[in-house]
């Protein structure tokens, strides 16, 4: 979906650490914490924030800000998938993730977003069940050969950018509903940096 309004990129890294394998077992229980607000939060958020300020307002003023959080949210993602071996943080270039954003929302348009991405939801459902298996197979072959192949690598970091979109859909911040599809969205002229050993 060349035109979706949430880019999502990642550049690995030139070989993984093997003690970043155990951190990531805590970042994951941080990561489910972390989405679980984010699912009913974002929306009320989006509802009494545009409902003080209406729409315009809501995207110009908070949605730098809302897009700030789910930059942090989806490179700690990025960084529990092991697509990256750096904890998020200012300095990390080794994620890119951007929102256009569009749309009027309104109390009713982001209240409705509860049920409206359900059906997205259910399918990122399905596919972190996958991605946890991957994950496991990945962080065996990693402690052994410092690496995963490339195939598992694309799966994780489709994934990723299937939950970069729900939320950023979810929290109002895009009008169109998130696609059902894994492509890589608007391309920059310049990739991510990846992140130094």
């Amino acid at each position: 979906m060349a035109d979706y309004p949430v880019t999502f990129e990642v550049a690995p890294p030139a070989r993984f650490e093997r003690p970043q394998v155990f951190i990531r077992i805590v970042a994951y229980l941080l990561l489910g914490l972390v989405m679980s607000l984010a699912y009913w939060a974002l929306p009320i958020i989006a509802a009494i924030w545009s409902s003080q300020k209406g729409s315009q307002r809501f995207l110009d003023e908070d949605g730098p800000k809302i897009t700030g959080w789910l930059r942090w949210t989806t490179a700690l993602t990025a960084y529990t998938y092991m697509l990256t071996d750096r904890f998020p943080s200012d300095e990390d270039t080794s994620v890119r993730f951007e929102i256009q954003p569009s749309g009027s929302p309104n109390v009713g348009s982001a209240l409705l977003r509860l049920i409206t991405s359900i059906p997205s939801g259910f399918v990122l459902w399905i596919l972190n069940a996958v991605a946890g298996i991957i994950w496991l197979i990945g962080a065996v072959m990693i402690l052994i050969q410092e690496s995963y192949p490339e195939s598992l690598y694309d799966f994780q970091c489709g994934v990723v950018r299937w939950q970069a979109r729900l939320l950023a859909y979810h929290a109002s911040l895009v009008d169109a509903y998130p696609p059902f599809a894994f492509d890589m969205g608007p391309q920059s002229a310049t990739p991510p940096a990846a992140a130094a050993p």
